[in-house]
């Protein structure tokens, strides 16, 4: 953390050209360790923060060699970051399944979330970074915190750019396991819904399906029928939150164990079976190697609190 002393003056960061691209409100996040994130975006919103020598948004993409400047900041406004327990540490770094220079891939546990904030203090990312000492670890996508299997990280601003151009062109796909409750239709192999995302009062998020919403569609396919719920693989060609646990609702078929979407006697009923957790999993990631152009699959198998209560139905 930087002492009182230097928080006392104006500073002026060169942006380096591996952070070309990054947002200046998330290079702002990483730079001032423990400023609370209303703080920065205070400091932005008055023009305290200039790039250039100009006023800028939150949303303006960093150039490089752009320069910051960044004025005091008080040490009260400041605090530790946290530290992650060696246990959330060894959890997460022995659920790495790829790794190279460039990018990493972990198999994330259900219940931790992505990063940190809103009421969290540390996330998947923040937790690596420290563990592997790597501070420009960024997320390439997102998953939900309930929802376990494959997530992507990039280890430098440049790869992180280039895995994000490949999500959006679509190039990336994904498979996702997911159950839910009653008989899947077999005819019902894609939803095509629009999306629109709400946030309550309480600062928690609902998707319902409207056609003012975004367009988004899920592919599904049977993988296994039992006598009260089938497993598929839903592939989501649009990448919208909630997504799929919103397209499975409005089918009818809610997953087993959502408790935002899904039927509160089913959820109770498949407990008494062994299903604690929202039943969803990122199975399957593919991706093209950025250095020779072939694309290249990973997967995640079910941990085993998904798979032991499933072999059991």
């Amino acid at each position: 953390m930087t002492n009182s002393k230097d928080q006392l003056r104006v500073s002026f960061v060169e942006v380096e050209p591996d952070s070309a691209g990054q947002r200046i409100d998330n290079f702002l996040l990483t730079h001032l360790k423990g400023v609370p994130k209303s703080r920065i975006y205070r400091l932005l919103r008055k023009g305290e923060v200039r790039v250039n020598k100009g006023r800028i948004k939150p949303e303006y993409k960093l150039c490089s060699g752009d320069s910051i400047r960044i004025p005091p900041i008080r040490t009260s406004e400041t605090a530790p970051a946290p530290v992650p327990s060696e246990r959330l540490r060894e959890l997460l770094l022995g659920s790495v399944l790829f790794e190279n220079d460039q990018m990493l891939i972990i198999n994330k546990p259900s219940g931790i979330a992505v990063h940190g904030g809103s009421g969290i203090n540390l996330g998947v990312v923040e937790t690596l970074r420290y563990a592997l000492g790597i501070k420009k670890l960024e997320l390439v996508h997102r998953i939900d915190r309930d929802t376990s299997g494959c997530l992507l990280l990039a280890k430098r601003r440049s790869v992180l750019n280039q895995l994000q151009d490949q999500f959006r062109a679509k190039t990336v796909q994904k498979h996702y396991q997911t159950l839910v409750e009653g008989s899947w239709p077999k005819h019902v192999v894609e939803v095509n819904a629009p999306l629109l995302k709400n946030q309550l009062k309480s600062g928690e998020r609902m998707v319902q399906v409207t056609q003012s919403g975004k367009p988004s569609v899920t592919r599904f396919k049977i993988l296994q029928r039992f006598d009260e719920a089938t497993l598929l693989q839903a592939s989501p060609v649009t990448g919208r939150t909630h997504q799929i646990r919103v397209h499975c609702q409005f089918t009818g078929h809610p997953i087993v164990g959502d408790d935002k979407y899904g039927n509160a006697d089913v959820n109770k009923k498949m407990r008494e079976k062994g299903f604690a957790r929202l039943f969803l999993h990122a199975a399957s990631l593919t991706i093209t190697d950025i250095d020779s152009g072939k694309p290249f699959t990973v997967e995640a198998p079910l941990p085993a609190e998904l798979l032991k209560p499933l072999e059991l139905l």
